[in-house]
Formats: structure tokens, C-alpha cells, sequence
């Protein structure tokens, strides 16, 4: 082999698909499963400058054309919270509502079609969902096969695609109707391929992985869960429990002088305390959760009320027992109040990252 075809062996790309699947978030435990697969990519799906894969042909996701029953002039989504305060139990459709989308305005007989990836599912025949894909135009939701295998994917212009809140809400709403019937794979926003070959040699090169991944994920969902409190309230009650806090509050209300420096201290004790509270509340709830779910996944409260702001993957099969758990829990924390979400795919238990890696001298 000659210098100049050794140097252009050594930079051909290959695809890597690697998967971190359910994990389990609590002080004394963590689980996570992966898989990895590897193999050569085809040029089409190169972009210049490397990098990830998926900004290799992002495109600013399109919303998909109106479903039916669906708003015209936009995007409606419909999903069910239940809150659940002591013995009182609420449960509302909370209804999302997005304007329509519109691509780049581009010419698209020069930017090309693309294949834009919601999901991957286990399919050995084409299916279609209809049409409710990015694109207006190519709103066809279909399936792109390999073995056993498939891509969900629907045609979208080769252009930019901006992670909008409408753009973003369009593809989860597609990985939603899929998932009534289907394991699904979630991909990231924003995954893009450049042919229908280079979808199906993405499901051969990492075939073992995404199997992996679905053997894994089968017959589970995610629930949301948020655990918010008043915490006004709360801070009466540390106020009537810890001694300390208790004798400086009363300090601070009968000194005449400055009260600066009580003031502060109380602030501090009162912080040191919500966070203890918060974190003794957290664990019990992972712990008594545990045996009703397969995995947890704890991420950051929004704001002052919010002391929980988890996710759960849960069997289909368990779903009722899941809901009868965290109602028996919400019984005997009468001041915080539980809010519960789902089902949705496992967005928060499965990371698929795609990259262009360089082939070996070898």
C-alpha cells in the first residue's frame, strides 16, 4: 500500500454508538448498564470537520404537520399529572400547546432530504405512524429496517435545526405515539442522516448495542416524580423543634439593639436545617420507591419549594403499584405535596452518542 493510501486508511470514519441505560440514583446505590458497538461508516455520512455525528447534519427540528385532532396553527400535547397531598388525590390533563415550527427557509432541491431519527425499536417488518413528523411536507412518520430492527425516522431538509421549545415538544410527541405500542430507544434532538443507507449501516454497526439496550428497556417507562413543600411552613415547624433555633428567634424578637449578626446566624442554622430535612426525605422516598421501580434517577429541584425532582423506570406491569406506593407515602407527609408524571419514554435511563472516530493504523 502506497503513504498517500495509508493516510487515507487512517482517517476513515466509523460510527459508535455507545448506550448508558437505567440507573439507579441513591446515597447507598448506583446501577448502569451499556453497550458499546463499532464499525466503518459510510462517506455520506461524513461532515466536514468531524465531531458528533449528530451535529454532523443537525438540523433545527421542524414540527411535525398537524396531527389529527390536533390544532392547526400549532402543536397540542396532552399528558395526565397526578398530585397527591395526604389523603387527597388529584388528577388533571395538563395540555401543552406550542406554535407551529417552520424550517430554514432553504432550497430544498440543493440542501438535499435527510432522515431525521426519533427512536430506535425492535420491528422486522415496516410500520408507519402517520403523519406526524417534523416536516409539514414530509410529515410521514415511517421505519427504516435492518434485521430486526429499525430506525423511526421522517424526511426533513438538510438545513440547521434549532432545539426550540415547539421543535423540541415535536419530537418527544413522535417518540410518545410510538412508544404506546413499541420499546423505544429515544435518540437525541436533532439526530440527522444524510441517506437511508446510512441509517441502516448505523443499525448494523451497532446492532449489539442498541439490542442490548432494548432487551434492557423492554415493557419499562418513565414516571416524573416532584415532591414540593411550604416552606414557609416547614421553617414553623424547625422553629418548634430545634431547640437552638427556637431560643435565637426569640433572642432576635425581644433584643432591642442590633439583631444583624442573630439574624444571620438563624439564617444559616435555618438553611442547615431545610437541606438536612430535605435530604433525609429524598432517601427515604428512593428507599421505599425502590422495590416498586427498576431504576431512579435523581435530578436538580428547581427552585425553593422543590425538595425531589427524580425519575423512575418502572415495568408496565407495575405501574399500578408505583401509584399506590407513592400515595401510601404521600399519607404520612401530610405538608408536601407529590407530583407525578408519565408515562414517558426512557428519556433519563438511555444516552445514545454518536461520533466519528478515526480507523486504526491497524
Amino acid at each position: 500500500m502506497t503513504k498517500a493510501k495509508k493516510k487515507a486508511a487512517a482517517k476513515r470514519p466509523t460510527a459508535r454508538a455507545v448506550s448508558s441505560p437505567a440507573r439507579r440514583s441513591t446515597t447507598t446505590a448506583r446501577r448502569r448498564a451499556s453497550a458499546g458497538a463499532q464499525a466503518a461508516m459510510p462517506r455520506s455520512m461524513q461532515h466536514r470537520g468531524g465531531g458528533d455525528l449528530r451535529k454532523a447534519v443537525q438540523t433545527p427540528q421542524q414540527r411535525p404537520a398537524p396531527a389529527k385532532g390536533a390544532a392547526p396553527e400549532g402543536l397540542t400535547r396532552v399528558t395526565q399529572q397526578t398530585e397527591v397531598r395526604g389523603s387527597t388525590t388529584r388528577v388533571e390533563q395538563v395540555v401543552e400547546r406550542a406554535p407551529k415550527p417552520s424550517l430554514p427557509d432553504v432550497d430544498r432541491d440543493s440542501t438535499g432530504r435527510g432522515r431525521y431519527v426519533y427512536c430506535i425499536i425492535r420491528a422486522s417488518v415496516p410500520h408507519r405512524f402517520g403523519a406526524i413528523g417534523m416536516d409539514e411536507q414530509w410529515a410521514d412518520v415511517y421505519t427504516i429496517n435492518y434485521k430486526d430492527m429499525a430506525a423511526v425516522v421522517s424526511d426533513v431538509p438538510i438545513a440547521p435545526l434549532d432545539s426550540t421549545r415547539e421543535n423540541v415538544l415535536a419530537h418527544e410527541r413522535v417518540n410518545e405515539t410510538v412508544m404506546r405500542d413499541h420499546t423505544v430507544i429515544p435518540m437525541s434532538f436533532g439526530t440527522i442522516f444524510k441517506t437511508r443507507d446510512d441509517i441502516v449501516e448505523l443499525l448494523r454497526s451497532a446492532y449489539d448495542a442498541f439490542a442490548d439496550v432494548l432487551n434492557k428497556m423492554q415493557d419499562k417507562l418513565e414516571f416524573g416524580l416532584k415532591v414540593v413543600w411550604d416552606r414557609d411552613e416547614i421553617i414553623r415547624i424547625i422553629e418548634q423543634e430545634d431547640e437552638d433555633i427556637h431560643r435565637l428567634k426569640n433572642e432576635i424578637s425581644s433584643q432591642k439593639g442590633s439583631t444583624y449578626f442573630a439574624r444571620v446566624q438563624y439564617g444559616r442554622l435555618i438553611d442547615a436545617a431545610l437541606q438536612v430535612r430535605s435530604d433525609r426525605y429524598v432517601t427515604e422516598f428512593l428507599q421505599r420507591l425502590r422495590n416498586v421501580s427498576v431504576a431512579s434517577r435523581v435530578n436538580k429541584a428547581i427552585g425553593d419549594k422543590m425538595i425531589m425532582n427524580a425519575a423512575f423506570l418502572v415495568q408496565r406491569d407495575q405501574e399500578q403499584a408505583f401509584d399506590r406506593r407513592i400515595k401510601e407515602i404521600a399519607s404520612h407527609f401530610e405538608k408536601l405535596t407529590f407530583k407525578y408524571t408519565g408515562p414517558w419514554p426512557p428519556y433519563n435511563f438511555v444516552n445514545i452518542r454518536l461520533k466519528l472516530e478515526r480507523v486504526g493504523q491497524n
